[in-house]
């Protein structure tokens, strides 16, 4: 299983997490989101309302690697295109995990070795 994806069960086993479109909505007008993510695969009308309404409410919003449906399985329900974390320890987890995400990514690209076409 993805890391992030058993973070978010985990939050969601707190009640520190609100799952689906609607209940991220709800979090953001109550105040209660922290950070919302958004499923790669979400749809443009969905993506378009949730990154709007966090703008408005000055929470921060991202997309995130997961599916609609992997994002679902990690919460135990149908498929999921967005969640908001309502907790400041899982937001700072959240966090970690994604810069040290991307200091591996960052440490596997400056390994590769780009070939130019002149291998005889």
């Amino acid at each position: 299983m993805d890391r992030l994806a058993g973070m978010l069960g985990l939050a969601k086993k707190a009640g520190r997490l609100a799952a689906g479109s609607a209940a991220a909505i709800d979090a953001i007008r109550g105040g209660k989101a922290r950070i919302v993510l958004i499923a790669c695969d979400a749809s443009a009308n969905s993506k378009k309302q949730l990154m709007d309404k966090a703008a408005f409410r000055k929470v921060r919003a991202e997309q995130i690697h997961l599916t609609t449906e992997q994002l679902g399985r990690a919460l135990g329900k149908a498929r999921t295109a967005a969640v908001a974390l309502t907790d400041d320890g899982f937001l700072a987890a959240y966090e970690k995990q994604k810069a040290a995400s991307d200091a591996g990514t960052a440490a596997q690209n400056s390994r590769k070795v780009v070939s130019y076409g002149n291998d005889q």
